[in-house]
């Protein structure tokens, strides 16, 4: 008997051998063992508890920083969708709420509306805030540490937690306690300062064009793939190294922003993986500069 035919009782959905392409930027990857959509968070915390702890949990959110590889992934893969993990909701305070699954882009607008300037970087961050807590997201000098009052997960005994901006050891592009596993967040309480709502919608605008001359944000990407190595610019590396705009089966490296990798049709995992580890291996052969994956790869190949 597999542990598939023992699973607890759900509300939301659980779908077997799921592909997962159509739930990632990147649209390639192999399927899911089992992927559930949670219909609220008291649903989660109830088939987390109920679930063999031997049965390996992955969490998915928009996909938009995440390669699927092509094998697919064991165990069970989450998905944070729908009204209950999208929520977003001014505060008093100047402060703001936003589920899991609510795109950092939104979250932005939403502050915005409601007067409550800081959280302007968000409109130029591809993801949700789920993704963004996990991996202290940000852009244009801000990220998600100047922003957190608090995180809100269920683990993976099923128990709800809330942690505060010290708690989650933020550093560059990481959480340490994110790191540690065993944590699904489900939503994040924001502070910013009081301003006028024009004066920050003006400021998104200058973000979203600006994304919009320098990132291929309609191509088929996972944005930024590595991080910047601490007084280098990674983009400059992987151009300086030559391999912007060189195709590699159906993977490359963006003419338009050197550090976003792109599928141009009909890339599989293995060509997105593989052009990535390709430049890391050039780029540590001709500079000594290991570059580091800022893209989160899961599955097997």
């Amino acid at each position: 008997m597999s542990w598939r035919d023992e699973l607890p009782t759900v509300r939301g959905k659980l779908l077997a051998d799921e592909p997962l392409a159509p739930f990632t930027w990147f649209r390639v990857g192999g399927p899911a063992e089992l992927l559930f959509l949670p219909q609220d968070e008291d649903d989660l915390a109830d088939f987390l508890r109920g679930l063999d702890p031997a049965v390996p949990v992955t969490v998915l959110g928009v996909g938009s920083n995440t390669l699927v590889r092509d094998g697919g992934v064991d165990g069970v893969v989450i998905r944070l969708a729908g009204r209950s993990f999208g929520r977003i909701e001014p505060r008093d305070d100047n402060r703001i709420y936003a589920g899991a699954a609510a795109l950092d882009a939104m979250v932005a607008r939403e502050a915005g509306k409601a007067g409550i300037a800081g959280l302007e970087f968000y409109r130029g961050v591809p993801g949700s805030i789920g993704g963004a807590v996990m991996m202290n997201a940000g852009c244009y000098g801000a990220e998600t540490k100047d922003v957190l009052v608090e995180a809100y997960a269920v683990t993976r005994a099923g128990e709800r937690v809330t942690l505060s901006n010290a708690e989650m050891g933020f550093s560059y592009r990481r959480s340490a306690k994110a790191a540690q596993g065993g944590l699904i967040f489900t939503g994040a309480l924001f502070a910013g300062t009081p301003d006028d709502p024009a004066a920050v919608e003006a400021r998104m605008a200058e973000i979203t064009a600006r994304r919009e001359t320098t990132q291929p944000i309609r191509e088929k990407t996972g944005g930024s793939t590595f991080k910047n190595p601490p007084g280098h610019s990674s983009w400059k590396l992987v151009d300086e190294a030559g391999w912007r705009g060189k195709p590699f089966g159906g993977a490359m490296f963006s003419p338009l922003h050197s550090n976003f990798l792109i599928n141009t049709g009909d890339a599989t995992a293995a060509d997105l993986e593989g052009l990535g580890e390709a430049v890391r291996a050039d780029v540590k052969a001709k500079t000594g500069i290991e570059l580091e994956w800022e893209i989160k790869r899961i599955g097997r190949p």
